[in-house]
């Protein structure tokens, strides 16, 4: 049996903004038990460092844009190399005839406005969802659910259209159909190689499929990100214990940015975003509020994790099929 030691407490500080963008305050979380064949031999500052923007998104697109970019903007002073920005980072409308209205194309005036950004500041961004309107938004007259990643050149590397509507009726927290103003993905998007690592780009409820994890992690992912919106009645029961299991099953790092707070008088969201590492163990969470919290990503921690307990060796296609398994 292996032996078990708490990581060191300099490698899990994690700074956290509180609203208003004050001086960050360091804040330790507690560490789980690791395994001691696992200690790190990195020196923390060597590591990259991650920003994850907790924001309360409303249907003003300019407001939003500029609390986002305030966020931006820290990070990029406080050293990271790629901010996350929640799902609906552009806006969250009253209602789908709002949410059409305010959509945009790609190349249309907020996107431009974020590239500027990301070359301003020299750093990655993960817009977690952009109500983007397709090339086929004329005929169809619905929009997709748009991650978009942005290089620190401020150009477009990659794009992941929700392949999962969040199509649902829970009690307290009321319904919810994406798909009356919005069409699904048609495929996942390979991860992508960032200065943090392969990142695996998802978005809010594809975090409830785990066979969309295991193909992005068989593909090679080593962060896997979920951008989100979670209610008030899903989040406390479902939004940590669902982002701890991806990072165990697929020994991932996962990313996890959220809409926070009354966005209007018809939605609300639960916030709570953080950073798990690949042992399961949340690295670095927000604070209540708009703000950000900060987490470093040790990539041999990773290669270690996977070596000592190589589950993805030990997998049974033969009885189970090829869930999991990345798309030809």
């Amino acid at each position: 049996m292996l032996g078990f030691i708490i990581r060191p407490p300099h490698q899990l500080l994690s700074l956290l903004l509180c609203p208003g963008l004050r001086l960050p305050r360091l804040s330790v979380l507690c560490a789980q038990p690791r395994p001691r064949a696992m200690a790190i031999s990195s020196s923390s500052c060597e590591l990259p460092l991650v920003a994850v923007c907790q924001v309360t998104s409303t249907p003003d697109k300019q407001q939003n844009f500029k609390t986002c970019a305030e966020l931006v903007r820290e990070a990029a002073r406080l050293g990271s190399c790629l901010a996350f920005l929640p799902e609906a980072f552009d806006f969250i409308a009253r209602d789908p005839a709002e949410t059409l209205r305010l959509s945009e194309p790609l190349d249309g005036n907020l996107l431009g406005e974020y590239t500027q950004l990301a070359r301003e500041c020299g750093l990655w961004l993960s817009l977690g969802g952009f109500h983007e309107r397709g090339q086929d938004w004329e005929q169809t007259q619905k929009i997709y659910n748009c991650h978009v990643l942005l290089n620190s050149k401020g150009s477009v590397v990659a794009t992941y259209r929700k392949t999962h509507l969040c199509d649902v009726e829970i009690p307290g927290q009321g319904p919810m159909r994406e798909s009356n103003s919005t069409l699904p993905g048609p495929s996942l998007e390979s991860p992508v190689s960032t200065p943090a690592g392969k990142v695996g780009l998802a978005i809010c409820y594809d975090m409830r499929f785990p066979e969309l994890s295991l193909a992005l992690a068989q593909a090679g992912a080593e962060i896997l990100t979920y951008p989100s919106a979670f209610g008030s009645v899903t989040g406390p029961a479902h939004w940590e214990v669902l982002l701890r299991a991806r990072a165990i099953e697929t020994q991932c790092y996962v990313v996890a940015a959220a809409q926070c707070g009354r966005h209007h008088e018809k939605r609300s969201s639960y916030g709570q975003s953080m950073v798990v590492d690949p042992w399961g163990t949340v690295v670095a969470r927000c604070s209540e509020g708009q703000g950000l919290c900060l987490a470093r990503i040790d990539l041999n921690y990773l290669r270690q994790l996977r070596q000592h307990l190589p589950v993805f060796q030990h997998r049974r296609p033969d009885l189970y099929g090829n869930l999991g398994h990345p798309r030809s």
